[in-house]
């Protein structure tokens, strides 16, 4: 067999960077990267069903900062911000430390290797027929604009005997290339047959030199206030909203008959 090398981890810090940015001793290392592991195990297991695409972590001081990347932003902040208060105070009683927590969301779904390989991974569960799965999600894929697209799932497909893998891509997958914008994605479908392993290889385009791959996100963090000041902002009362619906009408009508 061939020696496999992460695609992600071929290209940190040739065009992508770090998903934990800090630095530290020597001693306290080990410490940080455990909590890292904890974090990004807890907060994905809370909300599998956001649709988190990554979790990026950065360390000022005593301060954790958490930035959680997900397709359902909504979800994740909650009513008036409650569910990510309770988020906040959750992890920061895990890592006995200060937590902030900012959300962001993903600008193209169907371009995130992470969530593609999700939504494969619940259609199996759901006894979906894994080909036609993979081939619906490969051509929401290459319809986002991307230039190529590779799905691979292992397991026992089909509820066969002998598990086995089979994969299927559309366009161009240069994974030998640095300059390439490959994103992975790995999932897991729990089924009654065993588990199913789905893993999706999503190709952007090549970088020029001294770029940076691109994040797929909104340009604007997911703020909690300003949901909770949407949410709650005064409506015009009905017999208003009846009596301008009806202006409406009477203006098109005499214009009409004009």
């Amino acid at each position: 067999m061939g020696q496999k090398t992460h695609p992600t981890g071929f290209r940190i810090g040739v065009i992508k960077s770090w998903l934990s940015n800090w630095y530290a001793k020597k001693s306290e290392y080990p410490e940080f990267l455990a909590e890292d592991a904890k974090i990004r195990r807890y907060i994905k297991k809370k909300l599998y069903s956001a649709g988190v695409s990554r979790i990026l972590i950065a360390r000022k001081a005593q301060n954790v900062i958490i930035t959680v990347v997900t397709a359902k932003p909504g979800v994740v902040v909650g009513r008036g911000g409650q569910g990510i208060d309770e988020l906040r105070n959750d992890v920061s009683k895990l890592i006995n430390k200060k937590v902030q927590i900012d959300v962001v969301e993903v600008n193209k779904i169907d371009a995130d290797a992470q969530l593609v390989a999700e939504s494969i991974a619940q259609q199996l569960e759901k006894r979906v027929v894994f080909r036609r799965a993979m081939k619906q999600a490969m051509q929401r894929t290459m319809r986002s604009g991307v230039e190529g697209i590779k799905v691979a799932v292992s397991g026992r497909l089909g509820g066969a005997e002998i598990a086995r893998t089979e994969w299927a891509k559309e366009g161009r997958i240069p994974l030998q290339t640095l300059r390439a914008d490959v994103d992975f994605g790995f999932a897991q479908a729990d089924t009654t047959m065993g588990i199913i392993g789905v893993k999706v290889w999503i190709f952007k385009g090549i970088i020029l030199p001294g770029e940076k791959a691109d994040e797929n996100l909104k340009a604007k963090a997911f703020n909690p206030a300003e949901a909770e000041r949407v949410q709650r902002a005064p409506r015009a009362p009905r017999a208003d909203r009846v009596k301008r619906s009806s202006k409406v009408v009477k203006k098109t009508v005499e214009t009409t008959e004009e």
